[in-house]
């Protein structure tokens, strides 16, 4: 199995004004996020309101993503649930419809204990034939994944093979679960790349941002492999402001559908409740740091492969 590394932007999910869903700009994002020099993609994560989509609405999204990649770069899906038959039949599914990966959380409704979360992922590891990625994830989840645990599921469950480290802080977690995991576990980060560099200085393979940076992080992630790490540092912190903007609880978002309208990706910035929207007043906040990156319209073509 050849390991995935780079950057694996989740899907901004599109909606119409009215709330359902917008197929046409859902396929020129996808185009844009390959086009943008993304290595792999995320559906169903919580940049892609997951949490708002009908089990038929994430089917017709998932046909339509996977068939407009066509193979161009791995599609991981999140399937897990709150309740271990679903997570189950919902990674089936996606096995079947194409998937090259699942992401999934533990339940976090009845809050299991190690043994009930390592049950969970066993039943998923054996109705699939596919790797699989555990999102840790404990500030939405409030469930707790020791490095420990990481590391017994990785040796033990036969498709159990990435981690997504959103633990904070996250760069001593990354560092945690390699000793007790060694090579059984590839790492990728998230929180939005915030911690980038210093999850990939002690051994990630990549990160899982929004859609709308994909660019920026492409370029980070080849300068950063090509050994230019003060390029690399100087370029992510001038877009450091951007990225902590959208790091916001229950904003960020919107604030990426924002930056992907103004740009013409999307049609609408619309979002599904509980989902938030940016005030006016958050708009313009916005609309000042895509002036101050000269943002405005430009999506920089992805660098060569090193």
């Amino acid at each position: 199995m050849t390991n995935f590394a780079g950057i694996f932007p989740i899907v901004n999910t599109t909606f119409r004004d009215d709330g359902s869903l917008d197929l046409e700009s859902q396929t020129r994002l996808v185009r844009f996020l390959l086009d943008s020099g993304a290595h792999g993609l995320g559906l169903f994560g919580t940049a892609s309101e997951g949490y708002t989509l009908s089990s038929d609405e994430r089917l017709q999204l998932m046909r339509l993503i996977l068939k407009e990649v066509d193979g161009r770069v791995p599609v991981i899906v999140s399937t897990g649930h709150t309740g271990t038959d679903v997570a189950v039949a919902l990674s089936r599914q996606a096995e079947a419809e194409g998937a090259d990966a699942l992401m999934i959380l533990p339940p976090y409704f009845l809050k299991p204990d190690a043994d009930g979360v390592f049950e969970y992922f066993r039943a998923i590891d054996q109705a699939v034939g596919i790797p699989i990625m555990v999102q840790d994830a404990p500030l939405m989840t409030q469930v707790a994944i020791g490095p420990a645990l990481l590391a017994r599921m990785a040796r033990e469950l036969e498709h159990l093979r990435y981690a997504k480290i959103e633990a904070p802080p996250t760069a001593p977690k990354i560092t945690e679960v390699r000793r007790a995991a060694g090579d059984d576990l590839v790492l990728f980060g998230g929180l939005n790349g915030q911690f980038l560099f210093e999850e990939l200085g002690r051994g990630a393979r990549g990160t899982m941002p929004g859609s709308d940076l994909t660019a920026v992080f492409a370029r980070l992630w080849h300068s950063w492999q090509a050994g230019r790490h003060d390029e690399a540092r100087a370029e992510f912190a001038r877009h450091l402001p951007l990225i902590r903007y959208e790091l916001q609880p229950g904003l960020g978002v919107s604030a990426m559908k924002q930056n992907l309208c103004e740009w013409g990706i999307v049609a609408t910035t619309r979002v599904r409740h509980p989902t938030r929207t940016l005030d006016e007043i958050g708009c313009e906040e916005l609309a000042a740091l895509r002036r101050t990156l000269d943002l405005a319209g430009v999506r920089p073509p992805a660098p060569p492969a090193v």
